[in-house]
């Protein structure tokens, strides 16, 4: 936060009550000053109470010393004012800092939500920094990841790059697009795919089984992988192990 702002932090030594005694002095003055007078009145909303203070502040700073010449604003004025730089153009933001070790799905957990970081640092250890919006990721002093923070618990957000090239092809697969692969051999063969995607927990579970028939349909002829897939829907074999699938192209009579 110091070098965000552009200055220096310069804590009081352990048990060396006159390295802030300045501090105190002025907390000391505001209680007397500002605090004792309010003490008797009663506030009922914030903003009431600030325009008090502010009141009462302002007295204070225009009130001559005792033992010198001027007041606390006409020093501000000739001292502090003139020092004064802007503002940076952004706010501060405050993080917190973990550091995790990357799983072998290539995420990483933060208040239990997962973000994505590339592939190869599986199993490597990073550092997370997270502020109130983004949550970033560094790898060795290096920024790897950066994400737009989300409270959503036990799921993931990833990026499309960070998987493996595999992985990457695969996503290009959807149900839809298999089911319409499907239909250009038949409609039992589409009735078959979205009965295997359906009797999985995830769709993507029987992309296997379903690319495989469809490579049945280049080794043998489409008219007999659509048999073999009516047969299928008739008796209600619609999770049947690949093998058994060929069997049935290349026989032309339901597997046992």
């Amino acid at each position: 936060m110091a070098a965000h702002y552009g200055v220096a932090v310069v804590p009081a030594r352990p048990a060396k009550p006159r390295d802030k005694a300045k501090a105190e002095a002025g907390v000391q003055v505001v209680e007397r000053w500002i605090l004792a007078a309010l003490r008797k009145r009663k506030f009922f909303t914030l903003a009431e109470l600030n325009h008090s203070i502010a009141e009462l502040l302002a007295r204070l700073n225009e009130r001559p010393f005792r033992k010198r010449d001027g007041c606390r604003r006409g020093l501000f004025e000739l001292l502090d004012k003139p020092a004064l730089r802007p503002l940076p153009a952004e706010r501060y933001q405050y993080g917190d800092w973990e550091t995790h070790r990357v799983n072998i799905d290539y995420h990483v957990a933060f208040d239990d939500h997962w973000y994505s970081v590339p592939y190869q640092l599986v199993q490597q250890e990073v550092e997370v920094r997270a502020t109130a919006a983004t949550v970033e990721i560094f790898h060795r002093g290096v920024r790897v990841a950066s994400h737009a923070r989300s409270h959503a618990r036990h799921r993931a957000t990833t990026v499309t790059e960070h998987r493996p090239k595999a992985h990457q092809r695969y996503l290009e697969w959807t149900p839809s697009r298999l089911v319409d692969w499907a239909h250009t051999i038949g409609p039992a063969t589409a009735d078959l795919f979205e009965k295997i995607m359906a009797s999985k927990p995830h769709p993507e579970q029987g992309y296997r089984s379903c690319l495989g028939m469809l490579r049945l349909g280049k080794t043998y002829s489409p008219a007999r992988l659509e048999a073999a897939c009516r047969r299928a829907v008739a008796l209600k074999a619609c999770i049947l192990p690949e093998c058994e699938i060929d069997s049935e192209v290349q026989s032309g009579q339901p597997a046992s």
